[in-house]
């Protein structure tokens, strides 16, 4: 048996002020320091053999606070851009109710949420697929028929390709699926086979992005 935890960064700044972040290095808000040890909370009793994260510090310092907090010992941890979050191209740093504004909501939603739709000088959710999916069977699947414990702190974008492989979602199940900021995702195996999967509720954490800001980002969240 084996068990692999897909986890979501926690609140970032740019979640924060709903802009668009993608490749940006943006870290992670006080309220998202604060969430990733509540999530780190709530994962004891579980063990890893090894962590598999982005090359983007919101998600490397997830992964490192949440275990710290279960009190983890030290575990070999790799790093890479196959797990990045999606490159939104021109749109990363723009405010997603000003792009909302100029753009029109369905433009924006279809670029957000299509699996195909793709921003400019950006990447679709397909693309995703195409990078992150490889890596994760050719990378990630064999510990885990091994029986090895894994967790993957990465982004909405990585983590649908790999929630469509496991779960084998069409495409439009995949561009819409909806990933809570530092929500546990738990698969269990019995070799390469999933046997069980857990969406573990945090309490009181921020699993939305712009949260905190809901009053004056509210006509621009879609």
């Amino acid at each position: 048996m084996a068990t692999l935890v897909l986890l979501r960064h926690g609140q970032s700044q740019w979640n924060l002020e709903n802009r668009f972040t993608g490749w940006s290095d943006v870290p992670l808000t006080e309220q998202g320091e604060k969430d990733a040890g509540k999530t780190g909370e709530a994962l004891k009793g579980l063990s890893f053999d090894l962590a598999f994260s982005s090359r983007l510090i919101r998600a490397n310092r997830t992964l490192d606070t949440v275990l710290k907090s279960m009190g983890h010992k030290e575990i070999p941890k790799e790093y890479d851009s196959a797990l990045n979050e999606r490159h939104y191209g021109d749109l990363q740093g723009l405010n997603k109710a000003e792009t909302t504004e100029k753009f029109g909501k369905e433009k924006v939603q279809e670029w957000r949420r299509s699996f195909s739709g793709r921003p400019p000088n950006g990447e679709s959710i397909e693309d995703c697929v195409r990078r992150t999916t490889p890596y994760f069977m050719q990378y990630v699947m064999p510990h885990i028929k091994a029986g090895k414990n894994v967790i993957i702190a990465a982004h909405g974008n990585s983590l649908r390709p790999i929630m469509r492989y496991l779960e084998n979602l069409d495409d439009d199940t995949t561009g819409s699926l909806e990933i809570g900021l530092c929500t546990p995702y738990i698969y269990t195996f019995d070799g390469d086979k999933m046997t069980n999967k857990e969406i573990r509720e945090v309490p009181g954490i921020i699993t939305q992005g712009a949260s905190l800001t809901e009053k004056k980002v509210e006509t621009g969240r879609i």
